[in-house]
């Protein structure tokens, strides 16, 4: 695993350069969901566009003023919190010791590198409104294309996701906010894709009927574009290791810690009987004798631990079906030989991959979902293709993943699966209706 690029740039080059530890790779991998998803849905909407769906809107703008106090004052408050933050975690990764997402974090960071990165954005604000200024501003009238909006969609997707993302992780982990509400709110960690994927929809669909896009073509275009970004989304979590895995592999074992062999069902119960602690209480004992609480995945006994069978063919890795997860970024598990500092644990026993389960699954989704885009001709069709899709795909995973359950007349189902069985009846709820309603278009 690769909790941050330092883990890269050491396992592929041999390199061990401590400033990369700024730089997670589930952050890169989210950074990078955003942007091929901004490039896909502006080449979407385009289309849609030069077919006539979808219609641009005049509005009134000034132009030719200089930069405004309030404009100058917010890009150098931006700039100064990012050179604080950045320039500061940069130097003091320079310590071996130092824990960067705490530091990140806590009140720490560089004054100087603050200032200068504000003095920075302040001046080219400046420099950028003073080649616009003109002897007497004037009013315009300029017609913007909802291709021209994505950039605003994405920032709203952004801001809300992660809103309703640590929203749904909280309430599906009560107990643990209750026990420390701030540190759970502010933690790095702890985002729930469905809470995410809710409020966002609600805050991007209140602002496109704000600017008159056509909801039913902007969501339909969205299809496509929720899809690929949920894999690449999962590229993080399975490279990072952030505990979105799954139950259990008992067709395996770690026969040393961090390796996978092939196991009966003797020798995984033997493993179970080792690692008792870590099942029972969350602790393992590390190599100089000290308990550590390791794991929030706490069993009542050992034949309640959640796990099923299955042996992958021979031709394929074995990580594909058990994987321990080594250097996971949440610290899981016993501690890895001949490392030392942060990230040095794997799972005491093999886990399904479902990260990796689901990136298959969501690309080949996208694929079929960017292939038909142009033959459902109804409105709000395509859309509700997506949300029967992402539901079923999700509901098939939950299976095998470990999650907090709810207790529902005698079932026992994840909010994940409550939500995903909601969205594959909202789907089919709604091509009923749409399909009843909307009038098929001639292009899609």
């Amino acid at each position: 695993m690769y909790p941050n690029l330092y883990f890269v740039f050491k396992d592929w080059f041999g390199w061990e350069i401590n400033a990369f530890k700024i730089f997670y790779t589930f952050g890169i991998f989210v950074a990078i969901s955003f942007i091929v998803s901004a490039y896909i849905l502006t080449k979407e909407l385009k289309r849609k566009e030069k077919l006539g769906l979808l219609l641009p809107r005049e509005e009134i703008i000034t132009t030719g003023k200089p930069a405004s106090m309030l404009e100058l004052i917010i890009n150098g408050l931006v700039g100064f919190i990012f050179g604080f933050k950045l320039v500061g975690a940069f130097i003091a990764s320079r310590h071996a010791g130092i824990d960067l997402q705490e530091y990140i974090f806590s009140s720490q960071g560089s004054w100087i590198g603050g200032l200068v990165v504000a003095a920075a954005l302040i001046y080219l604000k400046y420099k950028e409104k003073n080649k616009q200024k003109l002897p007497q501003p004037e009013k315009r009238t300029i017609r913007i294309w909802p291709h021209d909006r994505v950039g605003d969609i994405v920032i709203f997707a952004l801001v809300f996701g992660i809103i309703g993302a640590k929203i749904f992780d909280n309430l599906e982990n009560w107990d643990r906010f209750i026990a420390d509400p701030i540190g759970n709110l502010i933690a790095p960690s702890g985002l729930t894709f469905y809470g995410g994927l809710i409020v966002a929809t609600i805050a991007i669909l209140i602002y496109a009927k704000k600017k008159g896009i056509g909801i039913l073509y902007l969501i339909d275009a969205a299809a496509p574009v929720l899809m690929i970004a949920y894999a690449i989304g999962r590229m993080g979590c399975q490279t990072a290791g952030d505990g979105d895995w799954g139950i259990f592999n008992s067709a395996y074992i770690s026969d040393v810690p961090g390796h996978v062999a092939p196991a009966t069902p003797e020798q995984f119960q033997q493993k179970l009987q080792q690692y008792s602690t870590y099942f029972l209480a969350g602790t393992v004992t590390d190599s100089n004798g000290t308990s550590t609480m390791v794991t929030d995945r706490i069993e009542k006994s050992l034949d309640k631990v959640p796990h099923k069978s299955f042996r992958g063919p021979k031709w394929l890795p074995a990580w594909m079906f058990a994987f321990t997860y080594p250097h996971n970024v949440n610290e899981d598990g016993i501690l890895l030989p001949h490392c030392e500092g942060k990230y040095c644990r794997a799972l005491p026993l093999p886990v399904f991959p479902t990260p990796f389960y689901e990136i298959v699954a969501c690309f080949i989704l996208f694929f079929i979902l960017w292939g038909i885009r142009k033959k459902v001709k109804v409105p709000g069709v395509m859309f509700c293709i997506y949300l029967i899709m992402n539901g079923a795909e999700r509901v098939l995973v939950e299976t095998i993943r470990v999650n907090t359950t709810y207790s529902i007349f005698g079932i026992h189902p994840t909010q994940a699966e409550l939500i995903s069985a909601a969205l594959v009846i909202t789907g089919i709820i709604g091509i009923v209706y749409f399909t009843k309603k909307e009038k098929p278009s001639e292009y899609a």
